[in-house]
């Protein structure tokens, strides 16, 4: 069994794609109707096969509540692995990605966390 698809609420698709895939680099893997909605799923650029990032609406009451509260209380809604913190970091600076924590080492580990502009921090980490 492996992991082949995730998720993350977003409070708009199509800004979300815009996010993204323009800002952060990911590539657009799907993107198909679903009802009222569209399933659109990001891959990272380096495992275009890899696990799908499904950039699934907040249109549930519960969802919106779960995306507000854990953002209200800075805990990220999911993670990204990168080789150099600190390049990414400037890379991503100068993309316009707003940070609300800079890369700090954590024992292993350097993370920094950002904003994505559609109701999630996201946090990034070097091991």
């Amino acid at each position: 069994m492996k992991i082949v698809v995730t998720s993350i609420f977003v409070s708009d698709q199509d800004r979300a794609l815009k996010f993204y895939s323009e800002k952060l680099g990911f590539i657009k893997k799907e993107d198909v109707p679903a009802g009222e909605y569209r399933w659109i799923t990001v891959v990272s650029p380096e495992e275009q096969n890899g696990t799908e990032l499904l950039l699934e609406p907040n249109d549930h009451p519960a969802a919106k509540e779960y995306q507000s509260r854990i953002f209200a209380d800075g805990i990220p809604a999911t993670m990204f692995g990168v080789e150099d913190i600190h390049t990414e970091y400037k890379r991503l600076l100068e993309n316009g990605v707003r940070f609300t924590m800079e890369p700090t080492t954590m024992g292993d580990l350097t993370i920094a966390v950002f904003d994505d502009t559609c109701g999630n921090l996201i946090q990034i980490v070097q091991k």
